[in-house]
Formats: structure tokens, sequence, C-alpha cells
């Protein structure tokens, strides 16, 4: 397999590369950690005229704590760099929790959180965490930068809003509160093959353990991250039992829209992603006991 000819640029600094995605908009295509890209290139399901490299811009990497107690991670911080940092598990631990999930070591070693979310796959772990912890993505061209929030960024399959001219800067995390409980669960094929069906759970409960928030996203079963209003709804303001737990599994299974494909049925899907919602949410529900 060898991808279609394309001409390839390797600017040093985002000024250069911005210019580059000026001149060249739909036919350009940024490279980060080529963990995507390649593959599509080399299978020609892409086919850039151009290919900017950018992992010799200054200044796209690297985690830092936020004045206002939240984090922002560098486009092009490699996914293994967030998976060991000491700053994500203790300011961001859904993160922390979900980044082992993503392919396997070598993939992460070398795969940015930019990457990830730019290629927009719907059965990938980190749209769906960025969506239920309300991120926020930095889109900067020549001219401006503009703040997307996460809910916004995702529009189809493989789309985001970024514009051809646009680069992802940064990802920025919201101050995590100790009173979230949380949980990320998958199904999948095999270990590091992307998500038949998979789900994010946030809650915080008060002393009598009543919900006083709650978020779930699921992913793998629609054309982006879903997050379901109608559960989140029902749960808030409710002693979050048993019972009532399995009457949100059934809401999410009801309110999904799955495609089915050769891996699994839309009705599997359906199905599973009821029962994953549950089991999420009974782990995210502990923690928040545990925390209040």
């Amino acid at each position: 397999m060898k991808p279609a000819p394309f001409d390839y640029y390797a600017p040093t600094d985002t000024g250069a590369a911005l210019s580059i995605l000026a001149e060249h908009g739909d036919d350009a295509k940024l490279l980060a950690g080529g963990q995507s890209l390649m593959p599509m290139m080399n299978m020609r399901l892409a086919t850039p005229q151009v290919v900017v490299d950018i992992n010799r811009v200054a200044g796209l990497d690297g985690i830092a704590l936020a004045p206002d107690g939240g984090l922002t991670i560098g486009a092009m911080t490699r996914q293994r760099t967030i998976e060991r940092s000491s700053d994500i598990r203790q300011h961001c631990p859904l993160m922390a929790d979900a980044m082992p999930l993503l392919g396997h070591v070598q993939i992460r070693n070398r795969g940015t959180i930019g990457g990830s979310v730019v290629h927009a796959d719907p059965a990938a772990e980190l749209p769906a965490v960025l969506m239920a912890l309300e991120a926020e993505c930095v889109l900067c061209n020549a001219e401006r930068e503009r703040v997307v929030p996460a809910e916004a960024f995702f529009v189809t399959f493989l789309t985001t809003a970024t514009e051809p001219d646009e680069l992802l800067t940064e990802i920025r995390l919201p101050a995590w509160s100790a009173t979230w409980g949380w949980d990320i669960q998958e199904v999948s094929r095999r270990q590091g093959d992307f998500a038949l069906v998979g789900s994010v759970a946030m809650i915080q409960v008060d002393a009598a353990e009543t919900c006083r928030d709650a978020r779930l996203v699921l992913f793998g079963v629609g054309e982006t991250p879903v997050r379901v209003a109608s559960a989140e709804a029902r749960m808030v303001g409710q002693r979050l039992d048993d019972a009532l737990l399995q009457e949100v599994s059934e809401i999410v299974t009801e309110a999904l829209e799955p495609e089915g494909d050769i891996h699994a049925s839309a009705t599997y899907r359906k199905e599973v992603g009821g029962v994953m919602a549950r089991r999420t949410l009974q782990q995210a529900r502990l923690r928040a006991i545990s925390a209040s």
C-alpha cells in the first residue's frame, strides 16, 4: 500500500503552518502523530495534495495548570504523555482512566490528543471524554483565534468544526471538582480496538445521595459522541438507586439511533448502549457517594 503523490511541508512555527493552510485550504492535511492519517493515505482513503507536518512546530505540546484550576493541553501532546501525567491524574482523573483504552502503547507513544480529536472517529474515546467534561477546543488561523465547545466541535462522522485554514492548538479542560464521580467503559472486539459501544458517566450527589448533576455520553453509537440529555434530566434531583439506574438504562436504549455495520448490528448497539450506561453510572455513583 502506497499513498498518492503529495507535496510535503515541515514548518517550524505556527505562523508558517497557518500560511501553508491558508494557501492550500482543502487540499492540505495536517500530520501530527500520523496514527490515523498515514493508514488512510496508504489505503488511499485520503489523498491530500499537500501534507503539513507540524511535529517541528514549537509550542504546540505540553500540559499546564490554568489560573482557574483547569488544564490546558497542547494539541501535539502525545497520548502517552497524558496517560503518565501526574497533573492529569490529579486534576482530571476521568481522562487519566480513559487514556489506556486508546489503542496500544505503541500507538499512544506517537498519537497526539489533537490528532485523535480532529480525526473525530465516533468510536474513539477522547471525543466522548471531552464532551462529558464540557471541554473547549482552541482553533487558530492566520487572522484570529476562536474557542469552540466540545459539543459543537464534533459535527458528523470524521468531521469537525475546524475550517480548512485552521489549526487546533490546544484543549482546555475546566477545573475538576473533587465531588464528581466518574467512569468510562467500552466493549470492543479485542483490547486496543475501537469501541463497538462505550459510555462515559459523571455524577455529583449531595449528603442524602441525591443527584445534583449528571453527564452521560455514549460513543460508537452515532455519527458523533451522543450526550443523552433525557437520561441526565431523569437523574437530577433523584436518589440514584438501582431501580432508577435501570430506568435510565432503558431511556438510553430508546434514545439511541445507531447504524449497524459488519462489526455490530444497530439493535446490538442500542441494547448494549443501555447496559454500558447503567454500568458506568453505577461506578460513577459509588465514587460520587465516597466523595460527598
